[in-house]
Parts: structure tokens; sequence; C-alpha cells
């Protein structure tokens, strides 16, 4: 993580500040993200920017995140790099109650009563939310292979030819 952003925010007090943080992460310093990826080599540029929507009168957070994830194609089996950039706005709650009140455009952030967040859970939040159910590879050509059954699969007997037997009958 980068120097400038520290472990622990107190959201309250960032959203009166008006701040802004910028770092990098390592994909390999992101651990609900491993069992997802293909592998974590490569980085994740981000930025946090805490403010307050006085029209609608929502505190928030934006973030803003760019990498690029590695993933096995599901079609090829071969490893590609997913381009991820997001840039979504958390709209800060204290209960679930004042969810219901937040604008189409924010999603939801239950802020603890401490008001602490960890900008990384939120980084590595959106990228496990970015890895597709099944990734494809946009580029990539499916494996064409002849699965041929083996021999033991042809010398076993069809367990349908008691069924075709008794419908001729």
């Amino acid at each position: 993580m980068s120097a400038n952003v520290p472990e622990l925010l107190d959201a309250w007090k960032m959203v009166a500040a008006r701040r802004r943080f910028e770092g990098q992460v390592n994909l390999a310093d992101l651990t609900r993200l491993q069992g997802l990826v293909a592998d974590t080599e490569g980085t994740c540029t981000y930025a946090l920017e805490f403010a307050r929507d006085e029209i609608v009168r929502v505190s928030y957070v934006e973030l803003t995140l760019s990498t690029e994830l590695p993933l096995t194609c599901q079609r090829s089996m071969q490893r590609f790099l997913l381009p991820v950039n997001v840039v979504q706005r958390l709209g800060l709650v204290r209960d679930e109650a004042e969810e219901a009140s937040l604008p189409e455009e924010y999603e939801a952030l239950l802020v603890p009563e401490d008001g602490e967040l960890r900008p990384l859970d939120l980084v590595e939040d959106e990228l496990v939310l970015a890895v597709p159910v099944v990734p494809l590879s946009p580029d990539g050509e499916a494996v064409d292979r002849d699965w041929a059954p083996t021999e033991e699969e042809t010398s076993k007997a069809n367990p349908f030819a008691a069924l075709a037997a008794l419908k001729k009958q």
C-alpha cells in the first residue's frame, strides 16, 4: 500500500475535511482476491475522495481504481489480463434504515459506529465484484479436442439396454 494512505480512516472526519487519497497496492496483498485470479502479478492504482453532496445531503466516498486482473479464460484455458476501471460512489450510512434514502447512483456503505474504514477493504471489495463468474478472453478461441470414449467406457454394458428390451415387448 502507498505510504500516504493510512491503514484506517475516520470516514466522518475525512468527509468534513474533503480529503483525497491516492495509492497503489500489489494484487498479492489482497487475500480475498487470490482465489479468484490466475496469479497475483500486478498492481492496482486507486483513489479515494471523501465529500458531501449538498444537493441530496449525502456523505460519500468516491472510489476510483484501475488495474488488469490476470484470469484464466474458461474457453481456451489460457491466462489473459482483464482491464478493470471502476468509478464507484459509496454513500456512507450509519444504519440500514438510511440505505433506502440514498439516490440510485449511490451504493450503500455501512460505516461502523467508530467511523473507521479500511481503504484496502474497499478496493478489494470492488475488485472481487469485477471478476466475472465465467472469465472469457475476448480473443481466446475454444479448445477443439476430440474426446473419444475410453475402451473401458465402451466395454461397459449400456444401462439403458434393459429398458430398450422392455420397450420391444
